[in-house]
Parts: structure tokens; sequence; C-alpha cells
């Protein structure tokens, strides 16, 4: 069940200073088709001698600063930065005191080279045995060059525990993408949830800058990553199968780069893993790794659904790159395998939230599940299933690809509401059974609160009797 709001939407008229308000435009049983052009600033990549990629002072500072969850249950975090002179110091010292740090962790070091570009040392350190609901300092870096940040841990596992989640994808590092990122940091959330393609650095195979535009995009997310964990899940633009440039080890870049806690569940892969943080159980699988019945993924998350627990992460969320609903005409059905494969398991687990990018577009989905699919009954299409997910398109970030315009028209019955902007997406979890759910359009520079919804937790909305009875007439 949900219950959203309407919205006014400005379509901007080609002629200069001439705005013109509209009524949002519905097709038959279908949602809402927003008629807003965005108009301000091209896709293109911002300059590397732009200040948002500004390199920190000091010989061999800490530079790229980003963290991410280190554990299932979040005590713990995973700190990354690279030096680019020397492998430096490893270590994190961190207190709940400023500039006094009572405590140390000792990192490792690693590099890279991607054809003639030769990467930084990248550091990695877990920092481990966190209290929850508590503000951490750590620093990185020794004398002059040394660098000072934060981060708050979540609260502890609780089906009550409220929390505000930011969703992001496909950002890339152009003026839309610093829009994007500087509002998010305005909206309150406390952890982004990342739907992939991060740097979009693979769209300079023939100049040879892959490596350079990886390190821009480090500083640029610096900003926000380096205070608030990141869960990162990866994309087609991380792949970087570059078989001309002799570079044809899938995700080489991105997995160097970008540490997941994936032992934490029992995950083989960093590609696909799962954390727990404050009311919230969060799945990440990987669109671009073999999923298939009996593959290692498939295994993996056969068995991660199963030790689900309602009771104490009611909110079931889970992030993939491609979107497995989609009416834009942009990558359109590429997520059908996935679909067929998965949906009956998120159904029956009853998930509230998919979140995907990929499409650069946004859209929210209709409860709807099409898991009864038989051609010869007639039964082709998707239906309203109130045990289904939410599907959301969040591929907006603002990359230099642009945006995808051209939606299907009609608009699908499944399809609720539809966009062809920038933006992000926050998660706002009140307690076990409410969340608030907003989509933030960039209005040309300006953050707009575009379409909010909300939302009825899955499990916890539904009677007990009800729950029982479901759960008898669904088996993994």
């Amino acid at each position: 069940m949900l219950v959203a709001f309407g919205v006014r939407l400005l379509l901007y008229h080609p002629v200069p200073l001439i705005f013109i308000i509209l009524s949002s435009v519905g097709h038959g049983n279908a949602g809402i088709t927003s008629t807003f052009i965005r108009s301000e600033w091209p896709s293109v990549d911002i300059p590397l001698d732009h200040e948002a990629f500004a390199i920190p002072k000091g010989h061999n500072a800490p530079q790229q600063v980003h963290i991410t969850q280190g554990d299932y249950d979040g005590t713990a975090v995973i700190i990354s930065w690279v030096t680019t002179d020397e492998p430096g110091n490893t270590k994190v010292q961190y207190g709940i005191s400023k500039e006094k740090y009572d405590f140390t962790a000792e990192g490792t070091v690693t590099n890279y080279t991607f054809y003639n570009y030769k990467s930084g040392y990248i550091h990695h350190c877990l920092v481990d045995g966190l209290e929850y609901n508590k503000k951490y300092y750590y620093k990185i870096g020794v004398g002059d060059s040394s660098r000072e940040f934060w981060f708050q841990t979540p609260p502890d596992i609780d089906p009550d525990a409220s929390y505000t989640f930011g969703i992001i994808g496909d950002l890339g590092q152009t003026y839309n993408s610093l829009s994007t990122l500087e509002h998010y940091m305005q909206s309150g959330g406390q952890t982004v949830l990342y739907v992939g393609d991060l740097s979009y650095a693979n769209r300079y195979e023939y100049n040879n800058n892959v490596g350079i535009r990886w390190d821009s995009w480090g500083r640029f997310i610096e900003r926000s990553s380096a205070y608030q964990p990141w869960i990162w899940s990866a994309g087609n633009h991380e792949i970087e199968y570059m078989p001309r440039m002799g570079e044809v080890l899938p995700f080489k870049s991105y997995l160097h780069r970008f540490m997941t806690p994936h032992i934490a569940s029992n995950s083989t892969s960093p590609l696909w893993y799962a954390v727990r943080r404050a009311s919230a159980h969060i799945i990440v699988l990987s669109s671009y790794s073999p999923f298939v019945k009996y593959t290692l993924q498939w295994r993996w998350l056969h068995e991660e659904l199963k030790k689900v627990d309602r009771l104490k992460t009611p909110w079931l969320i889970v992030l993939m790159h491609v979107p497995i609903y989609s009416s834009n005409q942009g990558h359109y059905m590429e997520g059908e395998s996935m679909r067929a494969v998965f949906e009956s398991w998120f159904v029956c687990s009853k998930v509230d939230f998919i979140f995907a990018g990929h499409v650069h577009a946004y859209e929210r989905s209709y409860r709807i599940s099409n898991i009864h699919y038989n051609v010869s009954s007639g039964d082709r299409y998707p239906v309203p299933d109130s045990s289904a997910p939410v599907y959301l398109t969040v591929g907006d970030g603002g990359n230099q690809e642009g945006l995808a315009g051209r939606f299907w028209d009609p608009q699908p019955d499944y399809s609720a509401f539809r966009e062809a902007s920038y933006g992000h997406s926050t998660l706002e979890i009140r307690n076990r059974t409410h969340a608030f759910y907003h989509w933030n359009r960039n209005d040309d520079g300006k953050k707009a609160q575009t379409d909010s919804v909300v939302f009825y937790n899955q499990y916890w909305a539904s009677n007990l009797k009800r729950r029982r009875l479901r759960k008898s007439h669904c088996k993994l």
C-alpha cells in the first residue's frame, strides 16, 4: 500500500524566461509521466583543474578518502584512501574526541596498472569493534600532510531504529553530477546506497585517461564519502573490458579501489554481498556476474534470503544496476533475465524496495509482479501484487552520457511516476511500519522534491495471522 502526494510540474518553454505551468499527464490506469524538461547544463565532464577535483596540499597527502560498512551489522567501517608519491603510513588513528585518537588500526596497501597508467598507493583499513550510535573522529597520513575526518555509526540493529538512506546512481563527474552530490549532502542522508556506474572513466579509453578520471572522481565524492558510508554496487561502466589496450580483467579498477564486506555475509565475491544497518537488511546483487540457477551468486542469494529476520530488520532492500521493470526505451528489457530468475524470490520474501540505475532517468513502479506468466492462459503482463517490491530506477546522477528522455507511450499500468531529469532519492525509515520516500530533482541547480510517497512495510503492514499464512505458502 502506498500514498502518493500530488505535485505541480514546470515545463521549460524554448522562449527565454517563459515557464508554463502544466498538470501531470497520465495514461489509462498508469501513473504520472512528468512533462518537466531540464535545460541548464550540458552533459560534459568538469575540467580536471576545477576546484571540485582539488588535490589536498602537502607531500603525499591522503586523497580520494571514502568509507563503507566493514561488517554485517554496522560496528565496523572500511576506510580507503590513496597516496600518490609513496605508500606512506597505512595506519588509521581514531577516537570519540576530536584531535584525541586513543585507538589505531593497521591497513593494507596495493596498486595496479591499467595500460600505461599506474595507480597511486591504495590503502584499505578495517576499523572494527565500534560502538553503535556514536561519532568517531579519524586521522590518516603523517605530519603536516595528515588529514582528519569523522563519521557516525548507525543505531543498534532494531526494528524501530529510524535511519535515512540516500540513493544515487550513474553519477559521473559533470556539473550535473556536482549538483546531485551537493543536493544530497543537504538532504540529511546518513548512508548512500549506490546503484552502480561510478566515475565513467571507461569513456576515456581512447585518450588513455581512464585511471586519471578514476582519481578525479575519488576526489570529487570525498566531500561526502569521507564522512559517511557509501554502500557500493557495480555497473557496466565498471567492467572496463578493453582488449585494444590489453585490459581484459573485468572490474579491475573498481575492485582495487572499492572494498566491500562480502566475506561477512559469506559471499565469494565483492560484487554481491549483504549488510544490516539500523532497521534495514540490504542485499547487493551484481547484474554483470553469473546469476542463473546453481551459480555462485544464485546459491548465495538463496541462503542470504533465509537469513533475513524481519523481527530485527523489517525493511528489506535490494540494490542492483540493471532495472527489472522500466518503461524507458533506453536499455529496455535488459533486466528481464534477472527478473525471470529472482522475481519469485523477491515476492516470496516480501522485499520492500529494489533500487536500480543504468537507465538515465527516474521511475517508480507500483507493487506488481509477473511470476504467473503464462501465454496460453492469457497471463502475459505484470499484475498488481501486494507482496511484491516497489521498483525504483534512480540512474539520474548526472553523467556525461545525458538523460534517457524517451519513455514508451502509453505509460504502462505498472509505472507510477517517471521523469527524465537529474537527481537523487532519500528513504527516511521512521520505524518498523512507515518510511518516507522522496525523489529530489535537480531543478536547474535547485533541489526540488518532486515525487514523495509514504510506504508501509511489507512485513509489518499485515497482521500476524496473514503473515503466517503467506509464509506457509512461500518457500525458497
